[in-house]
């Protein structure tokens, strides 16, 4: 059976460690153009760096470099703390959990390969539960990452991680730690669905092929698939969690969704496609790989 991974071969905790393990390694090495992406999601249609309405940040490496030329290359890893803290929590659970919670719901005795619903129904649970818990840490990576070149003389928002955490209970309230989790939670359960789902049936689907093997290249097409179709179906709700998260005027999701769609139309659901295509496609190809790798040390393998 073409699943993430055989239901016995390993335990839930070395699934986890995994899991934890490729998610964090994804996020740092694909996080310039998670921050890229956040900047376009956030940037306003009226907003404009010389004064006539002309957008700050245009297309994948025009953001990326501007960010670079104003701010230095480092701000490109802004929100890596957290975003390698939300991987740990995120990533292990949501991935750790998917077979398990995926094999209670057609029941352990069953024999054969899993249909797409069930699929899709463990991962959104998995999903809800994982993001749910992580919340506090994706608010805090939006926070730092939305923040760009200040004037001279204009202090940051927050120094560091541990002061966003910290400002943000101090000035907001703990329960503001769970800003936009509604957008969040439909998010993350719908990418998680998209991405695990459909990396399982893509390489359940190759493995019928004929010559195709359970090897790198197939875990490089799946998890290709995993990101194409989750930027599809959530990049809606992920520019609503962008701009809930780094911008506190909004009052609630519905509000959010309401005046982008009137200020700025359909396709400001779809700002920054390829970049967010770029920076899901990257990561789903590199987690995956990485996830395959790692279970196949603990199953021996390698």
């Amino acid at each position: 059976m073409a699943d993430l991974g055989p239901r016995s071969e390993i335990s839930f905790a070395q699934t986890f460690f995994c899991s934890a393990f490729a998610a964090c390694f994804a996020e740092f090495c694909t996080i310039p153009l998670d921050t890229a992406k956040v900047r376009l999601q956030l940037q306003k249609k009226s907003a404009g760096a010389d004064g006539v309405g002309l957008p700050k940040y245009r297309g994948l490496l025009g953001t990326v470099a501007t960010i670079a030329q104003e701010e230095g290359i480092s701000a490109l890893w802004k929100g890596i703390i957290p975003g390698l803290q939300r991987q740990c929590v995120y990533g292990g659970l949501r991935i750790g959990l998917y077979d398990p919670v995926k094999v209670f719901l057609v029941g352990s005795a069953f024999v054969g390969d899993i249909p797409l619903f069930h699929k899709i129904v463990a991962a959104l649970l998995t999903g809800a539960l994982a993001i749910a818990l992580a919340n506090p840490t994706d608010l805090v990576k939006v926070r730092l990452q939305a923040e760009g070149k200040l004037p001279p003389g204009v202090p940051r928002r927050y120094s560091g991680a541990i002061d966003a955490y910290y400002t943000i209970v101090k000035q907001e309230g703990l329960v503001a730690l769970w800003t936009g989790l509604g957008p969040n939670l439909a998010r993350n359960c719908i990418i998680n669905a998209a991405e695990l789902a459909s990396y399982d049936e893509v390489k359940q689907t190759i493995l019928k092929i004929p010559g195709f093997m359970d090897n790198i290249f197939t875990h490089l097409l799946a998890g290709l698939g995993a990101g194409f179709f989750a930027v599809c179906i959530g990049s809606p709700v992920d520019v609503v969690k962008s701009r809930m998260m780094g911008d506190s005027t909004y009052k609630n999701t519905l509000e959010c969704f309401i005046k982008t769609l009137k200020s700025e139309g359909f396709f400001a659901f779809y700002k920054g496609f390829l970049l967010n295509f770029g920076r899901l496609g990257s990561w789903n190809v590199v987690m995956f790989l990485m996830l395959e790798q790692m279970k196949n040390v603990f199953r021996g393998g390698v």
